[in-house]
């Protein structure tokens, strides 16, 4: 069997990053984790670039519309979506889920979904840079690994790669 080896350096990737403003300080802290994961992994700070969106629901079209540009290797999107007590909750999440999946689909661009979808703040908290780690800091690696993986699924492996 001959696989394609992942890869983790991030030096000379150019990335679009969506951040919602709703839920600011979570969103906030998923922004601090993604971008230490990607100075640690190699990315020069002028190589990441963020939109701020209003809310969660916002962050396909602005996904989509960076990634259509050219300018970019990968997007990361990043926000959080609170259960509240009405269905609002699962159609934002259906809506964000779902839009984020086809901006990759219709344009070959890697997306990383960072979206928290949590039942309260303090599990948004806890996946925010809490005791839960940094899903911000995980979208930024999921990011990384497809932007150098994509281009290479066209050709095949060479050969002794990694099995």
């Amino acid at each position: 069997m001959i696989s394609y080896p992942a890869s983790r350096e991030a030096g000379g990737l150019r990335v679009g990053i969506v951040v919602s403003r709703f839920n600011h300080l979570v969103s906030w802290r998923l922004l601090e984790g993604c971008e230490t994961e990607f100075a640690r992994r190699g990315a020069a700070a002028d190589d990441l670039h963020v939109a701020w969106v209003p809310g969660a629901f916002e962050i396909p079209l602005a996904a989509h519309a960076l990634a259509r540009s050219g300018r970019y290797d990968a997007i990361v999107t990043l926000g959080s979506v609170i259960r509240g007590g009405t269905p609002h909750f699962d159609f934002v999440c259906r809506g964000v889920t779902d839009g984020v999946s086809r901006v990759m689909i219709d344009t070959g661009v890697p997306v990383a979904f960072g979206v928290l979808t949590t039942d309260d703040v303090e599990q948004a908290l806890a996946r925010a840079g809490g005791s839960e780690g940094n899903k911000g800091a995980d979208a930024a690696l999921a990011a990384i690994e497809m932007a150098r993986l994509a281009p290479r699924l066209g050709d095949p492996p060479a050969a002794g790669a990694e099995r």
